[in-house]
Parts: structure tokens; C-alpha cells; sequence
């Protein structure tokens, strides 16, 4: 399972949504703060695209020093459920 980067805890979300021609996205996880996903940090072939309601596994980058919110990295995806 992915492992956040400070504490090793593993994360899943669903595809919140995702604009493949501008290249990013947010996640949704449950008790958190949608995550913001760029296209580069997708680990597949081809193409990199995230659907709505994919179902995904990822690491976790906070970087409070960029002023910037959290991010995923090195996204996976689990199952292509449609729960939005």
C-alpha cells in the first residue's frame, strides 16, 4: 500500500475530478482535505488520466514551507468504480 511520506500511513481516495487536458485533479479521501493530483504523478502506461470516481491508492506530499496544499504522488489505480 502507498505510504504517506511523514507518517508511513497508506492512503486511498476516489477521483473527485480530473481534467485531462489541463492535466490534474483532486482526490477525495474521507476525513481529509481533497488532495491535488498532476498528471506526472499517475504511474501508468500510455496516456495519464484519472475518471471520476476511480478508486486510488497514493502517497501523500505535505509541504507546509510551499504554501501550497497536499498532493499525491505516485497514484495507482485500484478499481475504476463510478460512485460519483
Amino acid at each position: 500500500m502507498a505510504r504517506n511520506k511523514s507518517t508511513g500511513e497508506g492512503l486511498t481516495g476516489w477521483v473527485k475530478w480530473f481534467d485531462a487536458k489541463k492535466g490534474y485533479g483532486f482526490i477525495s479521501v474521507e476525513n481529509h482535505e481533497d488532495i491535488f493530483v498532476h498528471f506526472s504523478n499517475i504511474e501508468m502506461d500510455g496516456f495519464k488520466k484519472l475518471e471520476i470516481g476511480d478508486f486510488v491508492e497514493f502517497e501523500l506530499k505535505n509541504d507546509s514551507n510551499s504554501g501550497k496544499g497536499p498532493e499525491a504522488l505516485k497514484v495507482k489505480i485500484l478499481a475504476k468504480d463510478r460512485r460519483y
